[in-house]
């Protein structure tokens, strides 16, 4: 079997400029013909994947939310129900994401309200569910304090790891370990 990863797409090679470039610039600062020219196509050429920006953007913010819940249900099965693995491996996996895929922290900070509705609804609800995956883990290992408590908790270690697009150049092991204490110590915290 081989453990080379699959070349990826031409659907995802445009998904991945399109984050970049809208990320950098703004959704409304980029055209079709900068994202084209970015993966080695026409602009026009781009129509053949995507109805327009506007599908491209959906996809990206859609589809990162349900990645990072459909992840976490898998790292919460595979730690077998034993809240402090499931606790590290959920902050591992989120970190990962927060390291790798910045463009996509920011073109959410940026760009969630162009979405359409149902959309963003979408988007909103796949968070909620990633939330509450988080609170219930978080609350099995402090049963003393109170859901709303741990709810803020969790939320706020999502702001700290999804700074990542803001911060200098430390190197990838540096902050993934950085992050990672900080993670933990905030957590940590709620029995102080």
């Amino acid at each position: 079997m081989s453990t080379r990863a699959a070349a990826p797409t031409r659907r995802e090679q445009i998904l991945k400029e399109a984050a970049r470039l809208f990320a950098e610039r703004g959704f409304h600062g980029v055209g079709v013909d900068e994202i084209g020219a970015a993966v080695g196509i026409s602009g026009p050429g781009l129509y053949r994947h995507f109805a327009g920006k506007d599908a491209m953007l959906a996809e990206l913010l859609v589809g990162i939310s349900e990645r990072l819940l459909t992840g976490g249900r898998y790292r919460v099965a595979e730690a077998d129900g034993e809240p402090g693995l499931v606790l590290a491996s959920l902050i591992d996996g989120h970190i990962d994401f927060a390291l790798d895929d910045r463009p996509l922290i920011t073109l959410h900070d940026r760009e969630l309200d162009r979405l359409r509705d149902t959309d963003r609804k979408l988007v909103r609800q796949l968070q909620r569910q990633y939330v509450e995956l988080w609170v219930e883990v978080v609350s099995k290992l402090h049963p003393e304090v109170a859901e709303a408590e741990v709810r803020v908790a969790v939320h706020a270690v999502f702001g700290l790891l999804n700074s990542t697009p803001h911060l200098g150049p430390l190197g990838r092991e540096a902050t993934e370990s950085l992050l990672r204490r900080l993670a933990h110590g905030a957590f940590a915290a709620l029995s102080g």
